[in-house]
């Protein structure tokens, strides 16, 4: 059976909800960032401020001037999570299976076999327009399409009013003419690597055979094979379920930017999901790193583990260069948090060359021993050096 995946995107997400509440900020710019803090960014902006030139992420100090006419207002996380809890109880009705964002507007709805119930996909998605708007003052861009990948390519090329319907079999005709990077999966190193190439649009792309993106992607070509052609068999999660991620915290008693105890702390963090992963029998593919800084700004930055792994002394490494990444201020850091996610059984593939082969077994040796040893005799019976810099 064909699948039918409705995707839900309510542009400029922030921007909307403060509208909802304050209707005289309607067809003005609107810039979302927390005004006073040093270094502010912009959180989110709406459409007549995208058109000035403003970006997420970009120097409020920048935007201010770039768009001297914008209302700034502060970020309401409590109230866009609010919203979306909203946006899903609308949706209920229709599906069990749908899957939203961390609170930012975007939601998939899996409607496959529902058409005797509720009518064809795009009614269902018309009708939850028309009820979204009426009920909530929010005004959905919607798509229709075979599965997430294309329906949320669909809603990009609509963005920020419209709707697209892509039939079974038109996924790759609609990608075709589009630049590579509108395609979402498709990361910013493997932008780069098809920029050497020459390669900007997704028909050039798909021109190579997967044997020919073997040699510069190796295992990733496959991946990007599927991706370019609108090729997505990733099922829309049940309501409140999330891909599994194992998550630890720490919070810095006093402020601080001394490295020797960001890496003592990091490493802590890192044993302790690393030992979680183990115990489910399971590893991680990606590592990232999370720091909150004192004056409420936050960092974030991520890599991809080639191979999957749950050896501690790997993930460090990993986490360590994932830290580097996200450590872009001077200003004191309040919160670390590590994140593994993308989680699957152990990797079985050997490495390529006997002494890489040799040098990861003494690494998961040493990992058992210890596991044994805390197990029998406590978390706190052998300790790294590199923690008690903590």
């Amino acid at each position: 059976m064909d699948r039918s995946i409705i995707h839900l995107n309510i542009a400029d997400f922030a921007v909307a909800v403060e509208r909802a509440v304050d209707c005289r900020l309607k067809d003005r710019p609107v810039i979302i960032a927390p005004e006073g803090a040093a270094r502010a960014a912009v959180y989110d902006m709406s459409e007549e401020a995208y058109r000035n030139g403003i970006r997420k992420g970009m120097a409020l100090r920048r935007a201010a001037r770039l768009c001297p006419g914008a209302r700034i207002l502060a970020p309401h996380p409590d109230r866009y999570e609010q919203a979306m809890r909203s946006l899903l109880k609308q949706t209920l009705p229709y599906s069990p299976l749908i899957e939203t964002g961390e609170a930012d507007g975007h939601l998939f709805m899996d409607v496959s076999g529902t058409a005797r119930l509720f009518g064809l996909p795009m009614d269902v998605a018309w009708r939850l327009r028309r009820q979204v708007k009426k009920e909530l003052d929010l005004d959905p861009i919607w798509s229709v399409a075979p599965n997430k990948l294309v329906a949320k390519v669909a809603t990009r090329l609509v963005k920020p009013d419209g709707e697209y319907i892509v039939g079974a079999g038109e996924e790759e005709s609609l990608l075709a003419p589009l630049p590579i990077n509108l395609v979402p999966g498709i990361e910013r190193d493997d932008l780069l690597r098809l920029r050497e190439f020459n390669l900007t649009r997704v028909a050039q792309f798909t021109a190579l055979s997967l044997e020919q993106l073997q040699i510069p992607f190796g295992a990733r070509a496959l991946f990007l094979y599927q991706t370019a052609r609108g090729i997505d068999s990733s099922p829309v999660l049940p309501v409140g379920q999330k891909p599994p991620k194992v998550i630890a915290d720490h919070e810095f008693g006093n402020d601080t930017n001394d490295r020797a105890s960001l890496e003592s702390v990091l490493y802590r963090l890192v044993e302790q999901i690393g030992d979680r992963l183990r115990r489910r029998r399971r590893a991680a593919r990606r590592v990232a790193v999370i720091l909150d800084y004192s004056d409420g700004m936050r960092s974030i930055r991520q890599l991809a583990a080639r191979p999957a792994t749950a050896n501690d002394f790997t993930l460090f490494q990993l986490a360590r260069r994932t830290l580097q990444l996200a450590w872009i201020r001077r200003v004191r850091i309040r919160h670390v948090r590590l994140i593994c996610d993308r989680l699957i059984f152990p990797p079985a593939q050997l490495e390529l060359f006997a002494d890489e082969q040799e040098q990861t077994q003494k690494r998961d040796h040493l990992i058992v021993a210890i596991d044994s040893i805390r197990n029998r005799f406590g978390s706190e019976a052998l300790q790294v050096g590199r923690t008690l810099a903590a």
